[in-house]
């Protein structure tokens, strides 16, 4: 079924009801602020490319931003590399104290400047920034001292409302934010250079600690040829289901990288 046999508002039948809601608020979006599907494009091409530098990525392909809108539509303005893939996987952390990092030597712990979770709202990305903002003053930063941060999107919609949300850039401003190429690798604040859910994948709940455990690399200088620079301050951005268009329940972290060697 090609997209362009779709009418706008409809989708292929074979998708998650998650993306309706997902294609709905992008519609609003657009609507009230002229944010572009080539936009929603731009974000999903970035995160193909981040993802192809991650060995651990479920897709590992890179696609360029008309492939992107080429591709089978699912709900407008969604179309299938826009949107994350089903799939399995798992991640862990060790979280250890005080006194018994003391006794591991050489460890490089990453330290943990703010977790703030929060839970309901009907407004999309209020709850957001209101946690956003209740991290921000626990770890003393403000969203221009985030190097880099991994963030929900199970669609491209998904990052581009959660880098208004944090404060990365002005509400409505995140299409042309994503164009201005600030949230890709070599760019002011680097977004989900894992390739974040739509192309490391979404395992659902194991999707938090990967997105940990992704930070955590960027602070220690072991992403390989994903690497930000530099990064000392990382922040994550998890939510999960949905009250009306709004996150059910959210979760913000902000971590900060190791002292160096020597």
């Amino acid at each position: 079924e090609k997209s362009g046999e779709l009418k706008k508002g409809e989708g292929s039948g074979a998708r998650s009801p998650f993306m309706d809601i997902y294609a709905m608020a992008s519609r609003a979006h657009m609507s009230r602020y002229g944010t572009t599907q080539r936009q929603l494009a731009v974000i999903a091409a970035k995160n193909h490319h981040h993802g192809s530098l991650n060995p651990d990525a479920q897709y590992r392909m890179t696609m360029t931003v008309e492939e992107v809108l080429s591709d089978r539509l699912v709900s407008h303005p969604l179309t299938r590399a826009m949107c994350a893939p089903m799939g399995d996987g798992a991640a862990a952390a060790i979280l250890v104290s005080a006194a018994y990092l003391k006794r591991l030597g050489d460890a490089r712990p990453v330290k943990v400047r703010a977790s703030v979770l929060a839970s309901g709202s009907t407004t999309p990305g209020n709850q957001a920034k209101r946690a956003a903002q209740k991290a921000y003053d626990m770890a003393g930063v403000g969203p221009d001292d985030i190097n880099t941060a991994e963030v929900h999107d199970a669609t491209a919609f998904g990052e581009l409302a959660q880098t208004e949300s944090l404060g990365f850039c002005k509400e409505g401003d995140g299409g042309p934010y994503a164009e201005s190429g600030a949230t890709a690798l070599g760019g002011a604040r680097p977004v989900n250079p894992s390739g974040g859910l739509e192309c490391r994948g979404h395992p659902i709940g194991a999707t938090g600690l990967a997105q940990i455990a992704e930070i955590v690399y960027q602070l220690r200088g072991e992403a390989g040829e994903r690497q930000v620079e530099p990064a000392r301050l990382g922040l994550t951005e998890n939510g999960g289901g949905f009250i009306g268009t709004g996150e059910a329940a959210i979760a913000i972290h902000i971590l900060e990288r190791p002292p160096r060697p020597g």
